[in-house]
């Protein structure tokens, strides 16, 4: 691998050499350059550098870690012309994003009941691996949830106008097309809607810890008060079998031998495969959208039981993992963001009109027993990263490694000392998430910050942690 140079402070660069296209770039601190080095995050951004039609850098967030092809962390343009479009710059796990939703519960009121309120939410919502949702649709609904988006979800009761205003795209990917969903996808998407999931997936209800900038924390409805609550999910088993099906396809029909790693099969944007693949993954950011929508609604079922007057509203939803056409530099190209977070300055039409003279709203979920934070898009990300920042802590440990290290009664009774309650399917689950297994989320948010790509507006501190 080329050499890595810092040319400033929490900017590094591999110049470009030998295949590559552009040069990479990498946002981070010298602590988290330690932790980058340490795996094939590196490696991974010079080679997406190497793909055709791509723009400007190969980028990688500061929370950078090895992933499939992509880093997760990275973010990517192509010309829609010249360019490509990769499963590996999505990701498995399609539109995996994070929702926050501001409430007008007294955090000592929450904590009086917090044990039989985080006890109904685990009953009330469908989590773990290979569970199935509390209602089933068919193969006709599947298709109606992946074309309608939140629409759908407002058809059905299970969200408003004012949910769809404040979410990323508004809730619906209008390229979506169902009949380039394999069968497989649908067998797998029917029975898990409205599904939690497990690995680092989760809900959190949680406390503001500090404020940073008091007018955008306003216009955002927090309130120092009152509890949060956060929604960590994506497109389970549906968005991963799409990812499956158009690799091989793409494999098939393109090969490897011409790319530097086989993990970055892909396929012109604009040809047939990349339009199909393009419409298909479409169809699971809609589904996920659903998804985290219909757990929000039986969130504010399960809240109204304790609290009959309580009211649970969205802040914002945003995708961590997604490629879309956008535009930049005047131009539009298709911005794969992988573990990254949409960091859309003051002014995009883009953005609800609430938020658009401060920009979107960055949600920043930390680990369980660590901080999570809000932060506001800037106009310098989309100068310098496509408008795009970090997605959360990222990993340095495989859960095998978390596994052999922690236990996940000491981790539990750990967080309960820090006052912080969980419920988790099993003590595994904990384990594989021990706080230890992340980067620091404070380090990540603060170079965030310090390069102007995401700018602090909120931190926030878990109460009652509910995992799959």
């Amino acid at each position: 691998m080329s050499d890595i140079r810092k040319i400033k402070e929490n900017v590094w660069e591999i110049p470009k050499e030998g295949k590559m296209n552009v040069p990479a770039r990498i946002y981070a601190s010298d602590k988290l350059m330690n932790s980058i080095k340490g795996d094939k995050t590196l490696e991974q951004v010079q080679n997406v550098a190497c793909l055709p039609g791509i723009k400007k850098y190969s980028l990688a967030m500061p929370d950078a870690h090895q992933g499939y092809g992509f880093s997760i962390g990275g973010v990517a343009a192509f010309d829609l012309d010249k360019g490509i479009i990769s499963p590996g710059g999505v990701g498995y796990d399609i539109n995996c994003g994070v929702r926050v939703l501001t409430t007008n519960i007294k955090i000592g009121d929450f904590l009086k009941k917090r044990t039989e309120i985080l006890e109904r939410l685990y009953n009330n919502i469908p989590s773990g691996v290979g569970k199935g949702a509390k209602i089933k649709i068919d193969k006709k609904e599947l298709k109606e949830v992946c074309g309608k988006g939140i629409d759908w979800c407002i058809e059905k009761g299970y969200a408003t106008p004012e949910d769809k205003d404040r979410t990323e795209e508004y809730g619906r990917m209008r390229d979506a097309d169902f009949k380039f969903v394999g069968d497989r996808a649908v067998k797998r998407g029917m029975p898990q809607l409205g599904s939690l999931g497990a690995g680092n997936h989760f809900l959190e209800v949680q406390k503001v810890e500090e404020i940073f900038d008091e007018k955008t924390a306003k216009t955002f409805g927090v309130n120092k008060e009152n509890i949060l609550i956060m929604i960590h999910c994506g497109s389970r088993g549906f968005g991963h079998q799409i990812a499956s099906d158009y690799i091989k396809l793409m494999e098939e029909k393109y090969g490897f031998e011409n790319l530097p790693d086989r993990e970055l099969i892909c396929a012109p944007f604009n040809s047939e495969l990349g339009q199909q693949y393009y419409k298909a993954m479409c169809c699971a950011v809609n589904y996920a959208f659903c998804n985290r929508q219909m757990i929000m609604h039986w969130t504010r079922e399960t809240f109204r039981e304790f609290f009959p007057k309580s009211e649970l509203k969205l802040i914002y939803d945003v995708a961590h993992n997604i490629a879309k056409v956008e535009e930049h530099n005047g131009e539009k190209v298709c911005v794969h963001r992988k573990g990254a977070t949409r960091s859309f300055g003051p002014g995009r039409k883009e953005i609800p009109e609430v938020y658009r003279k401060i920009g979107q709203p960055v949600l920043i979920p930390g680990s369980m027993g660590t901080f999570s934070y809000i932060l506001a898009g800037t106009s310098k990300a989309e100068e310098v990263s496509f408008g795009s920042t970090a997605h959360g802590a990222g990993r340095v440990m495989s859960r095998h490694s978390a596994l052999n290290k922690f236990r996940g009664e000491k981790i539990k009774k750990e967080l309960e000392d820090q006052g912080i309650e969980i419920k988790a399917g099993g003590f595994k689950s904990i384990a594989e998430e021990a706080p230890g297994v992340y980067k620091d989320v404070n380090e990540v948010v603060k170079v965030s910050h310090e390069l102007g790509i995401g700018n602090l507006v909120v931190k926030l501190k878990p109460l009652a942690v509910m995992k799959g």
